[in-house]
């Protein structure tokens, strides 16, 4: 099916927008021009992500500004201001110091969205230490996992998380030294923790930020790949200018704006642009403690007059399930620019926010390891609905094909329009990561004759736009999250009735795809419905609902290749009926329902 082209119509813009011509605007761009829209620290002493969100704005009449307009589940509401965060994340730098913590040490936090999980972050980055945000909905292992990969000496969570998940592991974490419990008056601290609101009121409401050079670790975020080992995605304080520069491109932020990105801090985005961006840019942000619903969302857009919202397809997918009235009822009078992320936005999704909400929907493209937004449908800019828009100014993108072999390897870059490829991007944009923490091989392998391979296919049409086709690999992305189908299979094979487990992305109306695990038994072990339920509960036990399995399904063999290696392409294939491919390499032959 085509669909329509929705044509801008410039003399209805509210606000003029950041870019009014993009084509302009790439070819009079340099990162240069981006860097001076940041202050930079006092007396040149380099660059830091917390001094150009927080410090620079909170002198003068700034300082009253609202930072942050915290809504609580119970319904209670918290104004941050700019002055306030720049006090508390002083503090929480001063407890850093304290500690003994030292610049490059890491700090994870594994919080729900709650004013502590902000200050925590930018207070870290003030004193240099490396910021590592966990998603609250993991289960203990994927916890685990990337504490001890990170090497976490600090950890900033709640009470009820940490006796949940976090508890049972401190045996397994030797460099884990400091536990800092941010709401302990809820109770008696838990044996090895430290009360943080203690900690806070006695140290000095007054930090000054260390020379910070450009180059110097900020963040590490943890993406799952194919080989069930998290990467640590790691990117420097000079990645707040590539944050901000796109913040005003791509979501067209202005300083009066009322912005509301809902993903979590524990997802990249989360980071970005529902921390950084925004408060780098100086706008007030609501920040959302609950989880998603629909009455609640839509109150939200409307009683809090927010004027650019950032989301995600499975929201705006739960939206359009709701009755269009109920949306249409709504006084959305101030929202004036609405943009998704996280996985590509089906058409019918794009028109359905131009015919419901009054405004299209503007998808964008980017991962973790690039840090920031890469492609876009601006608002200024005409939208092809199901594409992913096209590049920012500062990014050169291109359509490539891998030649030659692992030790020749070669790249053609491909001009024809039209033509499917692998997704790459020029290397060279402040906010690209800069390794894989621990992993350097795994990190060159990103890389190929100055291209940074993002492991997307995607085609580009003859007027520049882009559309994305799929993963190269088998990474399931479900609900905006990136599920390595590994993590999942050696949690099924950790409980006592399952032999191997292979797992694939089924695709879901709401979620984009769905985790579907196929398992097979130990010999003599009945796949009962009593079992079915007791492996679901297993695997939500250990990973989180949002990583866990939807269906698991017992199967007598699964299609593996001669060397043993499950195919989890067959698996798919088969699931949904697709062709299966080239059978040279599977297991007994090339017959599809050979048994292993």
């Amino acid at each position: 099916m085509a669909w329509p082209t929705i044509v801008k119509d410039p003399s209805g813009f509210r606000v003029p927008p950041n870019v009014r011509d993009l084509e302009l605007a790439r070819g009079s761009f340099d990162w240069a021009q981006a860097r001076a829209h940041l202050d930079g620290l006092p007396d040149g002493r380099g660059l830091n992500i917390a001094h150009e969100a927080v410090d620079r704005h909170a002198v003068g009449p700034g300082a009253a500004h609202t930072a942050i307009r915290w809504l609580a589940k119970d319904g209670a509401r918290r104004e941050v201001t700019y002055g306030e965060l720049k006090e508390r994340t002083d503090r929480f730098a001063a407890v850093l110091a304290a500690l003994g913590v030292e610049a490059g040490q890491r700090v994870f936090l594994l919080l729900g969205r709650v004013p502590s999980l902000y200050v925590a972050a930018l207070g870290a980055l003030k004193h240099r230490a490396v910021v590592c945000p966990l998603f609250s909905a993991f289960g203990p292992e994927p916890i685990h996992q990337r504490l001890e990969l990170g090497e976490g000496r600090v950890l900033v969570t709640s009470r009820r998380l940490y006796e949940r998940k976090v508890a049972g592991l401190r045996d397994r974490l030797p460099a884990l030294e400091h536990v800092l419990i941010v709401d302990a008056d809820a109770g008696d601290l838990p044996p090895g923790t430290l009360d943080l609101e203690a900690l806070l009121a006695g140290v000095s409401p007054h930090y000054e930020i260390p020379p910070t050079d450009p180059e110097d670790p900020a963040l590490v975020h943890f993406t799952s790949g194919t080989t069930g080992q998290p990467k640590g995605a790691v990117h420097v304080h000079e990645a707040v200018v590539a944050h901000t520069a796109t913040a005003r491109f791509a979501l067209d932020l202005h300083p009066d704006d009322v912005y509301w990105c809902t993903a979590d801090p524990g997802w990249v985005t989360g980071t970005s642009y529902g921390l950084v961006a925004p408060l780098a840019l100086g706008v007030t942000m609501v920040v959302d403690q609950a989880e998603y619903d629909t009455q609640r969302w839509l109150d939200i857009l409307e009683q809090e007059r927010v004027s650019v919202w950032y989301t995600a397809p499975t929201a705006i997918r739960m939206l359009m399930r709701a009755d269009d009235e109920v949306v249409a009822g709504r006084d959305l009078s101030a929202l004036r620019f609405v943009a998704s992320v996280g996985e590509p936005l089906n058409p019918a999704a794009v028109l359905w926010g131009s015919e419901v909400l009054g405004l299209p929907i503007h998808d964008n493209w980017w991962q973790t390891e690039t840090g920031a937004i890469m492609v876009a449908n601006l608002a200024a800019g005409d939208i092809r609905p199901g594409s992913m828009g096209r590049p920012l100014p500062g990014i050169e993108v291109g359509i490539v094909h891998r030649t030659g072999d692992d030790e020749h390897p070669g790249l053609e870059v491909v001009d024809a329009p039209d033509v499917e490829g692998e997704l790459a991007v020029r290397a060279g944009w402040p906010s690209m990561f800069r390794t894989y923490l621990h992993q350097p091989e795994r990190y060159a392998q990103c890389f190929r004759d100055g291209w940074y391979l993002t492991g997307d296919l995607a085609r580009r049409d003859a007027e520049g736009y882009l559309w994305f086709l799929g993963r190269s690999d088998d990474v399931i992305k479900s609900a905006g999250h990136l599920i390595g189908p590994t993590e999942v299979e050696a949690t099924l094979t950790a409980h006592d009735a399952v032999v191997e487990a292979g797992v694939i992305g089924i695709p879901d109306p709401v979620a984009g795809e769905v985790v579907k695990a196929f398992v097979t038994l130990y010999p003599g072990i009945e796949p009962t419905e009593a079992l079915l339920r007791e492996l679901h509960g297993f695997a939500r036990k250990r990973l989180g609902p949002a990583v866990a399995p939807r269906q698991i399904v017992v199967s007598d063999a699964l299609p593996k290749t001669r060397s043993g290696k499950i195919l989890r392409r067959l698996l798919k294939a088969r699931e949904l009926g697709l062709p299966e491919g080239d059978l040279s390499t599977l297991e007994g032959g090339s017959d599809p329902e050979a048994s292993s």
